[in-house]
């Protein structure tokens, strides 16, 4: 069992780079300017520029205009689209990607109620609710809250870091996660020990 691996809120090519030849398989960029890792086209554009293939680009959005999500695509070669708002799936689905649909849990219904009403995206990522926050606030939810049936491609989320990261995948039995704030030495600075620590973790976890 491979554990996959997405870190989130790069705002420097230089810790992109770094990620990737630690060996992420991808990484988020933030277009939410709420966000204090949000970044422009232009950062976003660099940023890209720098890795190497086969790495995932993640474009995060919070309420964005459909217009604004076009002109995103249309200046920056993105794989994913990962909504974090309160966007509909026909919304998440009309822009020719692959989405994931952030869920802030707060009960186990608002697991199972996002499944219903996102059957089409390519994965739910599941993460800590924080009133007038959305993501990367390094506050974790109860995992416990996650049915042990849980079905469909999901991501488990939210205050994950090198310390927690082989509990929260023994609890839950992800084999996918998503770690932002927690890899960092201030917002938007990735600190490369944590994202080595980090990545480091989840391949141990994953050989038998």
């Amino acid at each position: 069992m491979t554990i996959r691996t997405k870190i989130c809120g790069f705002t420097r090519p230089e810790d992109a780079v770094i990620a990737a030849q630690l060996g992420v398989d991808a990484i988020g960029l933030v277009f939410y300017a709420g966000s204090k890792r949000y970044v422009s086209i232009e950062q976003a554009q660099r940023i890209v520029q720098a890795l190497p293939p086969f790495v995932s680009v993640v474009a995060l959005f919070v309420n964005e205009t459909a217009e604004g999500i076009q002109r995103v695509l249309q200046a920056v070669p993105i794989d994913i689209l990962q909504f974090h708002g309160d966007e509909t799936a026909a919304f998440c689905r009309q822009f020719a990607r692959p989405y994931l649909k952030a869920v802030r849990v707060q009960h186990a219904a608002d697991v199972m109620q996002a499944h219903q009403q996102f059957p089409d995206a390519r994965a739910l990522l599941f993460d800590a609710y924080v009133e007038g926050e959305y993501g990367g606030t390094g506050h974790r939810f109860d995992w416990q809250m996650l049915p042990d049936n849980l079905t469909g491609q999901w991501i488990l989320s939210g205050g994950l870091n090198p310390a927690n990261i082989a509990e929260a995948l023994r609890i839950t039995g992800a084999t996918i996660v998503d770690v932002s704030s927690g890899v960092e030495s201030g917002a938007g600075i990735k600190s490369p020990e944590k994202m080595a620590a980090f990545l480091q973790a989840c391949q141990q976890y994953s050989e038998p």
